[in-house]
């Protein structure tokens, strides 16, 4: 059974700084894109970055370019979100998906940025 289990979210000050987890299980991590997404009450499903199997590039939404990184471990089947600089238009719901944002993905992690 493929799994995927976000976890690191939580409750930060704007300007912060979290990192989310995404341990996978059920899979051949190393052979599949992984893609985290995010999603506000109300809002739309909005891809947030994408780091690819082939060659291991990373892309990144404008909204969250020079302020997050995404990085994988093959090794222990896990992927990771760096977020800092984090603006109050950060909080939502993040997910991170098997293949492209439509993907397998877990139940998420939430992530509030608040004063």
């Amino acid at each position: 059974v493929v799994q995927l289990v976000e976890s690191g979210g939580g409750l930060v000050q704007p300007g912060g700084s979290l990192t989310l987890s995404c341990v996978t299980s059920g899979l051949n991590f190393s052979a599949h894109t992984f893609v985290w997404i995010r999603q506000a009450p109300s809002k739309d499903v909005e891809w947030v970055s994408t780091i690819r199997v082939d060659n291991g590039a990373k892309v990144y939404s404008p909204s969250v370019e020079g302020r997050f990184t995404i990085a994988r471990d093959n090794a222990i089947n896990t992927l990771y979100l760096h977020m800092t600089r984090l603006q109050i238009e950060d909080s939502a719901m993040y997910y991170c998906s098997k293949d492209s944002m439509w993907g397998r993905r877990g139940q998420g992690t939430q992530v509030t940025v608040s004063a």
